[in-house]
């Protein structure tokens, strides 16, 4: 087990630093000048050449990455342009938003996900198992960003249940907060729900096949007891890797999402920055992100450790 975590930690390392590389040199090669943007089209080339010097920007370009990741690692991630103020503070405030819409998303998935999944390996082969099955493959096809859209056009254009958008912060109450992320949660969960779904089907059947299902049937278990209660606490050694897995990609997608329902989280953020070359902002988020998915998936490398007596045995 040590050399399994030890090997990990070394892959965790190695992919912050390659991911860090890449981020900043992508947004070194977008066109543009942070400075130019800021003074306006107008502006002397005497007055950006200072501003440009102010920002930092005249410097080579590896010594900016290693101020920006000595600054990552200290927890000072500098001031914005456009905004004026310490990126660590834009941070904080849009992370209010983005990380509850995730674990909202995610909690729609899993229950949608365990239930659709269940039922469908109950009724194997039968009609119910595959008109399941069939909207599961019509959630993975579906894109977040369309399925937002029609949620808006059913439930606050035509029912006006929800607002079409927009969130007026956790100080209105918990209950307004949560209804503000109701939908916005529900157009995410919607393929990864489709996807586990699939992926727990799969796992129920082949535990369903093991002698002790049998031997508990024989036993006089009903099979909604064999199901939830022998089951599906076998089969979720795979399902609980995916869901990991899964709640990464929640909170990378919620970017799209968050701008279709003008969410003032940190995908609002980035694309606002993006359009002010804000440079130091975009580079931050995104590797914020970048450190979100990599460190979920080390843990989830980690519980499948601790899940699967197979790794427990051999410590690869």
């Amino acid at each position: 087990m040590s050399l399994f975590l030890f090997k990990r930690i070394l892959t965790l390392i190695a992919t912050l630093i390659g991911t860090s590389v890449i981020v900043f040199l992508v947004l070194e090669i977008l066109p543009g000048n942070a400075a130019q943007m800021l003074m306006g089209p107008d502006a002397s080339p005497e007055a950006v050449a200072a501003l440009a010097a102010k920002l930092g920007l005249d410097q080579p370009a590896w010594s900016r990455y290693w101020h920006w990741v000595s600054g990552l690692l200290t927890g000072d991630l500098g001031n914005s342009y456009a905004y004026g103020s310490p990126v660590i503070d834009l941070v904080l405030e849009r992370l209010a938003l983005t990380i509850p819409l995730a674990v909202i998303a995610m909690v729609f998935t899993t229950v949608l996900a365990l239930i659709v999944g269940v039922t469908a390996a109950a009724k194997h082969n039968q009609l119910g198992d595959v008109g399941l099955m069939s909207l599961t493959q019509a959630g993975i096809a579906i894109p977040n960003f369309w399925f937002a859209i029609l949620l808006i056009l059913v439930f606050s254009v035509e029912l006006q249940w929800f607002s079409a958008g927009g969130f007026d912060g956790w100080s209105e109450g918990i209950g307004a907060g949560l209804k503000a992320l109701l939908l916005p949660a529900l157009s995410l969960a919607v393929v990864q729900a489709a996807i586990l779904a699939r992926i727990t089907r799969s796992a129920v059947l082949e535990v369903m096949r093991e002698d002790f299902v049998r031997t508990a049937r024989a036993k006089g278990v009903s099979q909604r007891a064999v199901l939830w209660g022998h089951v599906l606490r076998n089969a979720m050694i795979p399902v609980v890797t995916v869901m990991g897995l899964q709640f990464a990609e929640l909170l990378a997608g919620t970017i799209v999402v968050e701008r279709v329902f003008y969410l003032p989280g940190l995908g609002k953020l980035i694309f606002d920055s993006i359009a002010n070359r804000d440079l130091i902002v975009v580079r931050n988020c995104v590797m914020l992100l970048a450190v979100m998915v990599v460190v979920v998936n080390f843990v989830v490398d980690l519980l499948y450790a601790l899940i699967d007596p197979r790794l427990k045995a051999s410590d690869i």
